[in-house]
C-alpha cells in the first residue's frame, strides 16, 4: 500500500501517519516528496523482476509502488525531487526535468588550490602534477576527495621538503587511504616544537599495528553482516583503547543506541570501514583463501547468469543477477563490498610488499596474493564468457555491465603489469560495449591498464558515462588498438578532442568516432577536421548536439569534401546555420562515398536549404538526408522537388518540424511521379492541415502525420 511505502520505508512524520496520509490523498498537489541518493538505496534493483500489480486490495511490492509514485500514477499532481549520483540512468517516464550538479570543474579546482595554497609556486606545482596524473585529477572533481588529496599533498610536501616534486609513481585510492591512516597515527605521537616527526611509513604502521588490527576487527565483523553501526560492547571487544578512538576513524553517533543507555559508533565514512576490513583480511594470519575472497562473491553474478534482459539500466547493478531468484533484501547496497575488494587488491599489490612484510609474514602475503591474482583472472574471463554475444559486422560484441568496470578497478589497483596482461588475455571479444556503466574518468586508467595489452585491434563503446577530458587522456595507452571509439554523452570539451586529434592521427586506424552530445565548440571542430584529413579509413563521424556554429561547420564540411572514405556524418543539434549548410552543400556535390548526412536542428533556413537541394542534383552517393527541426519553407520544398526529378539515389528525406505548407507538399508529391528511388519523405509537424494531408493518402511515400 502507498501508506506503507511512505511511512514504513521512507519517512516518519511528527503527526499521526493516518492524518498525514489522509491529507495527502485530498491535496496531493501541495506535497513534495524527496528521494535523496536513490542510487545508494537501490544499487541492485531490477524492476523487471518485480511483478506489476493492479488489484487495489492486494499488497503491492514496494518497488511497484515507488515506480508508480515517481511516474505520477499514484498521488497524481504531487511533486517529486529525486537525487542520484552523476551518470545514474533513471527511466525517462520518471523524469520531467533533469538538473546536473557537477563537482569541481578545472576553474573550481584552480580556485580551491589558491585557497589551500596561497603561495603561487605551490599552486603551480600542485596543478602541474595533477595535470600529469589524470587519475588523481579526476578524483579532484569530487570535493571530498579533492580535500583529501590536497591534504596528502601537504603531507608529502612536509615529508619531502626541498624536493622539487612528489615521488614519481602512480597514486591509487589505496595509497591515499594508507597516507590518511599514517597521518592520523602520527598525530597520536608526542609532538615537538623544535623537531619534526621523521618516522617512516613502515615504522608508523608497525607501531600502530594493534590499533589497525582492532579497527579492522570491528570493520570486518560489520562488513560480514552489512552493519555500519556498532555498540559499545562490540567496539570494546575488539580491544580498541580510548586513545584509539581519538584517531577519528570511528565516531560516536549523536543518538544513543536502541536501549537508550548505550553509546553507538560508526566509521567516519563507508569507504573507511571497507579499507580497514581489507587491512584485517591482509593482516590476520588466520584468514584463509575462502574468507579472503568472500566479498568478491557478494557482488559477482552467479556463474553463467543470463544477462540478455539488460538494457540501459535503471540503476547500476540491476542486471548482474541474471534471471535467478530475487534477493531477500532488494534495498541492499553493495558499495561496501566493492570498495573492500578494491582496497584488498591495493594492499596485496607488489608495491605494498615492502610496507606490509613488517606486519605480515612473507609466506602469508605470497599465499594471499597468489589466490587473489588467480581469482581476478578466472572471474574476469568467466564473466566475459557468460555474456551474450552479438556479431556486428566484423566484430564480436559483448555488452558488459558495471561488474566489469569494478573488476578493472581492482586489477588497476594491483598496479601489476603481469595481472594486466593476464586480464587482457581473458578478454574474448573484440568489441566492448560499456554504455550506461557509470564509468568515470578514473576508470579509463583501469581500462587502459588492461586494454593496452590486448594483442588485436578493438572497438570500444563508452557512450553515456562520465569520462570528461581527463578520461580521454587516460585512454591514451590504448589508442593504438582502437578502430571504433564511441564517447557520446561524456562531458568532453575541446581539450579532450585535442587529445583525440593528437593520438588518433598517430595511428590512423580509427574508422568510427562518436562524440554526440558533448561540449565541443568550433575550436574542437578544428581538431576533428584534422582527424578527418589524416585518418583515411574514417567512415562514421557523430558530432550531434554539441556547440558547433557556422565557423566550425565550414571547416568540417571542407574536411568531409576532401575525404574519400567518410560515409556517415551526424551533426544533429548544432547551429551551423545557412552558412554551414552551404559549406556542406559544396561537400555533397559529386561526393564519392557519403551516404548519410544529418543537419537536423541546425537553424537552417531558405538559403541553406536551397543550396543543399541544388548540390544534391550532382550527387549520386547520398541515401539519407535529415533536415528535421529547421526553418525550411515552401521555397526550399520547391528546390527539393526539382532535385528529386534528377536525383534517383536519395531514399530517405526527413523534413519533420519545418515550415512547409500544403503548397510545398504538393510540389514534392508531383516530383515523385518521375522519381522511383525515394522511399519516404517525412513531413510530420509541418504547416499541413489534416484535411490537406488526405490528398496524399494513396501516396505512401509522403508521410504527413
Amino acid at each position: 500500500m502507498s501508506r506503507d511505502l511512505l511511512f514504513k520505508h521512507y519517512c516518519y512524520p511528527e503527526r499521526d501517519p493516518e492524518e498525514v496520509f489522509a491529507f495527502l490523498l485530498r491535496f496531493p498537489h501541495v506535497a513534495l516528496f524527496t528521494f535523496d541518493g536513490l542510487d545508494e538505496l537501490h544499487s541492485d534493483l531490477d524492476l523487471s523482476r518485480v511483478p506489476d500489480s493492479s488489484c487495489p486490495w492486494e499488497p503491492a511490492h514496494p518497488l511497484v509502488l515507488l515506480a508508480n509514485l515517481l511516474s505520477g500514477k499514484l498521488l497524481k499532481g504531487a511533486s517529486k525531487l529525486l537525487t542520484a549520483r552523476t551518470g545514474i540512468e533513471v527511466p525517462r517516464q520518471f523524469l520531467r526535468k533533469k538538473v546536473l550538479l557537477r563537482g569541481f570543474s578545472p576553474s573550481h579546482l584552480r580556485a580551491y588550490a589558491r585557497r589551500m595554497f596561497p603561495e603561487r609556486a605551490l599552486q603551480d606545482r600542485l596543478l602541474s602534477q595533477l595535470e600529469a596524473n589524470p587519475n588523481l585529477c579526476s578524483l579532484c572533481s569530487v570535493p571530498l576527495f579533492c580535500w583529501i588529496i590536497f591534504r596528502c599533498f601537504q603531507h608529502f610536501r612536509a615529508a619531502f621538503e626541498g624536493s622539487p616534486q612528489l615521488p614519481d609513481c602512480t597514486m591509487t585510492l589505496t595509497d591515499v587511504f594508507l597516507l590518511v591512516t599514517e597521518v592520523h597515527l602520527n598525530r597520536m605521537q608526542p609532538s615537538s616544537l623544535v623537531q619534526r616527526n621523521t618516522r617512516s611509513p613502515v615504522e608508523t604502521l608497525h607501531a600502530g599495528r594493534d590499533t589497525l588490527c582492532s579497527l579492522g576487527q570491528v570493520a570486518h565483523r560489520g562488513m560480514e553482516k552489512s552493519l555500519f553501526v556498532f555498540t559499545q560492547e562490540e567496539v570494546q571487544a575488539s580491544g580498541l583503547q580510548e586513545r584509539d578512538m581519538q584517531l577519528g576513524f570511528l565516531r560516536a553517533l549523536p543518538e544513543l543506541g536502541p536501549g537508550g543507555d548505550q553509546q553507538s559508533y560508526e566509521f567516519f565514512h563507508l569507504t573507511l570501514q571497507a579499507f580497514f576490513t581489507a587491512f584485517f583480511l591482509v593482516l590476520d594470519d588466520r584468514v584463509g583463501t575462502q574468507e579472503l575472497l568472500r566479498f568478491f562473491q557478494e557482488w559477482m553474478p552467479p556463474a553463467g547468469a543470463a544477462t540478455t534482459s539488460c538494457y540501459p539500466p535503471f540503476l547500476p547493478f540491476q542486471c548482474l543477477q541474471g534471471s535467478g531468484p530475487a534477493r531477500e533484501d532488494l534495498f541492499k547496497n553493495k558499495d561496501h563490498f566493492q570498495f573492500t575488494n578494491l582496497f584488498l587488491c591495493g594492499l596485496l599489490s607488489k608495491a605494498k610488499q615492502k610496507l606490509l612484510r613488517h606486519l605480515v609474514p612473507a609466506a602469508a602475503l605470497r599465499r594471499k596474493r597468489k589466490a587473489l591474482w588467480a581469482h581476478l583472472f578466472s572471474s574476469l574471463r568467466g564473466y566475459l564468457k557468460s555474456l551474450p554475444r552479438v556479431q556486428v559486422e566484423s566484430f564480436n560484441q559483448v555488452q558488459a555491465m558495471p561488474t566489469f568496470i569494478w573488476m578493472l578497478r581492482c586489477i588497476y589497483e594491483t598496479q601489476s603489469q603481469k595481472v594486466g596482461q593476464l586480464a587482457a588475455r581473458g578478454i574474448c571479444a573484440n568489441y566492448l560495449k560499456l554504455t550506461y556503466c557509470n564509468a568515470c574518468s578514473a576508470d579509463c586508467s583501469a581500462l587502459s591498464f588492461v586494454l593496452h595489452h590486448f594483442p588485436k585491434r578493438l572497438a570500444l563503446d563508452l557512450d553515456n558515462n562520465n569520462l570528461n577530458d581527463y578520461g580521454v587522456r587516460e585512454l591514451q595507452p590504448c589508442f593504438s588498438r582502437l578502430t571504433v571509439l564511441r564517447l557520446s554523452v561524456n562531458q568532453i570539451t575541446d581539450g579532450g578532442v585535442k587529445v583525440l586529434s593528437e593520438e588518433l592521427t598517430k595511428y590512423k586506424i580509427v574508422t568510427y568516432l562518436g562524440l554526440y552530445n558533448n561540449q565541443i565548440t568550433d575550436v574542437g571542430a578544428r581538431y576533428v577536421t584534422k582527424i578527418l584529413d589524416e585518418c583515411k579509413g574514417l567512415t562514421h563521424l557523430k558530432l550531434g548536439k554539441n556547440k558547433i556554429t557556422s565557423e566550425g561547420g565550414k571547416y568540417l564540411a571542407l574536411a568531409v569534401k576532401n575525404s574519400k572514405s567518410i560515409s556517415e556524418v551526424g551533426m544533429w543539434g548544432n547551429q551551423v546555420g545557412d552558412e554551414g549548410a552551404k559549406a556542406f552543400a559544396e561537400a555533397l556535390r559529386n561526393h564519392p562515398s557519403l551516404t548519410t548526412l544529418s543537419l537536423a536542428s541546425n537553424g537552417i533556413s531558405t538559403e541553406g536549404g536551397k543550396s543543399l537541394a541544388r548540390a544534391l542534383q550532382q550527387n549520386t552517393s547520398l541515401e539519407i538526408l535529415w533536415l528535421t527541426q529547421n526553418e525550411l519553407n515552401d521555397e526550399v520544398a520547391e528546390s527539393l522537388a526539382e532535385m528529386l526529378k534528377v536525383n534517383q539515389t536519395l531514399k530517405h528525406l526527413w523534413l519533420i518540424q519545418n515550415q512547409i505548407t500544403a503548397k510545398g507538399t504538393a510540389q514534392l508529391a508531383d516530383a515523385l511521379q518521375s522519381n522511383t528511388g525515394i522511399t519516404e519523405i517525412c513531413l510530420n509537424g509541418n504547416l499541413i492541415k489534416p484535411e490537406e494531408a488526405k490528398v496524399y493518402e494513396d501516396e505512401k511515400r509522403i508521410i504527413c502525420f
